[in-house]
């Protein structure tokens, strides 16, 4: 029986950091924090809540380690803070975001490793004082951050921005440098910031212990990333968690064995809820967590961006390498919606070329408008969303956009459209965001269909 054992979460003054072992194995994880003293926090709430939010984050971070094939998970002396509904949602979170893993490793039975200690006794959550700034908003400097950080302002609700640099994005300075040109360019009242190190992407275990039997890692980050933002909300007073998470994150790569395969599925509906629900049942009462993009779709997405199309050469998306590495599935999503939507100029300056025309991308469009074996597991739109675009580019296409046009077929952009440039009424946004928000959504969707004659 292998076991992932939870040895150390060590809690400093300005950082968590956590250490796990699985077999012969270590690795370690820390998330770190500018202007949070975690000590001062204990004194003010108590040991005992500031511990159990450490563990949350451990344990978020720590579940990428269940990618080398655990059976169980022993916590020792932490097991106290894992109640039944604690491991219920680790375990839903596991399950959905590791359906890609499991599908790459062709495991459609594994489930993950089932917790070896017995339950602990249900938490209350804890009522905290209100801060003078209400929402926090997650900055990853993408063109969804940008738009939402708009429509904050817009609606004339103050928000602080959180930017986290990740050890696997590369250096770390340079990571928030590049968040801070986008967040710099809004009217944020505070900018937070975050370190996260994560020593297990950076270890050749998958090339030294191919006896694991393992050909991939997969992390779930946007979890972990609201469970890392906890310490942050209890310092400031912030009561709302602010995602910019669209509809098209509901939507699967691939059915597989009866189970939709989904790559976002961690920044979708289901798992908006999940968070937000447990968060305040088990941890921080009166904290939500939500999207204000949740109701649309890219192509209401790129009609509010196009409102601020001076601005998005600041963004940033790629996972390879930032700004843009120009050759991911990332990189081609994006260009092809700006293509589509901003003036060449802008597309010029954001990206520096015709992606549509470099040969490594092929593959990529190929996934993205629905010509393959399944879409790219990537944080990028839905089939019908990448044939919009490419129906909605400027003629004449260069010759390889060209031939993949040619591949697609004639476009119906009006029943392309149709489903894509609607408001859906399903959202997590408490009332006084929603109020502010959803005119500001109602009136692009609306936009966009003049636009494209819906």
């Amino acid at each position: 029986m292998r076991i992932l054992r939870l040895i150390e979460i060590q809690r400093a003054r300005d950082h968590v950091a956590v250490t796990c072992g699985l077999d012969d194995l270590r690795f370690h994880f820390s998330v770190w924090y500018q202007d949070v003293d975690l000590d001062e926090l204990a004194r003010v709430h108590g040991d005992e809540l500031v511990d159990r939010i450490a563990f949350h984050i451990a344990m978020f971070q720590i579940n990428a380690v269940c990618s080398l094939r655990p059976d169980v998970i022993e916590l020792g002396t932490y097991a106290r803070f894992a109640t039944a509904r604690f491991v219920e949602v680790w375990k839903t979170v596991f399950r959905r975001v590791w359906a890609q893993w499991r599908w790459e490793h062709d495991l459609p039975d594994y489930r993950g490793p089932r917790f070896l200690d017995p339950v602990a006794s249900p938490a209350r959550p804890v009522h905290t004082p209100a801060g003078p700034v209400e929402l926090l908003a997650f900055c990853g400097g993408g063109k969804d951050s940008l738009v939402a950080l708009k429509l904050l302002e817009r609606a004339g609700l103050p928000f602080a921005t959180l930017g986290y640099a990740h050890s696997i994005y590369g250096n770390a300075a340079h990571q928030h440098a590049l968040l801070d040109r986008l967040g710099n360019a809004t009217p944020r009242v505070r900018a937070e910031r975050q370190w996260v190190i994560d020593d297990l992407m950076d270890t050749p275990v998958l090339t030294l212990r191919p006896d694991l039997g393992v050909r991939s890692v997969l992390a779930a980050e946007t979890p972990a990333s609201v469970f890392a933002a906890l310490p942050l909300a209890l310092a400031r007073g912030y009561r709302g968690l602010v995602l910019a998470h669209e509809a098209s994150a509901n939507t699967g790569n691939l059915m597989w064995h009866g189970e939709e395969v989904n790559h976002q599925w961690g920044k979708g509906w289901e798992a908006e809820v999940l968070l937000d629900e447990y968060i305040r049942s088990e941890l921080l009462a009166d904290v939500r967590y939500f999207s204000v993009l949740q109701p649309v779709h890219d192509e209401v997405i790129f009609e509010l961006l196009s409102r601020d199309a001076a601005l998005a050469p600041l963004t940033h998306s790629c996972n390879l390498r930032k700004p843009w590495c120009g050759t991911c599935a990332k990189c081609a999503y994006v260009w092809l919606q700006m293509a589509a939507h901003l003036p060449p100029a802008i597309v010029e300056a954001t990206f520096g070329d015709d992606l549509g025309e470099r040969p490594e991308n092929e593959r990529w469009f190929l996934e993205l408008f629905g010509l393959a074996e399944h879409t790219p597991f990537e944080c990028v739109g839905s089939a019908p969303e990448a044939r919009l675009a490419l129906a909605l580019l400027p003629r004449p296409l260069g010759p390889r956009m060209a031939k993949l046009a040619e591949q697609v077929g004639p476009s119906d952009v009006a029943a392309l459209a149709r489903p894509l440039v609607g408001v859906g009424d399903r959202h997590n946004m408490p009332e006084q965001v929603a109020a502010g928000v959803m005119p500001l959504l109602v009136d692009a969707a609306a936009a966009a269909r003049k636009r494209l004659g819906v």
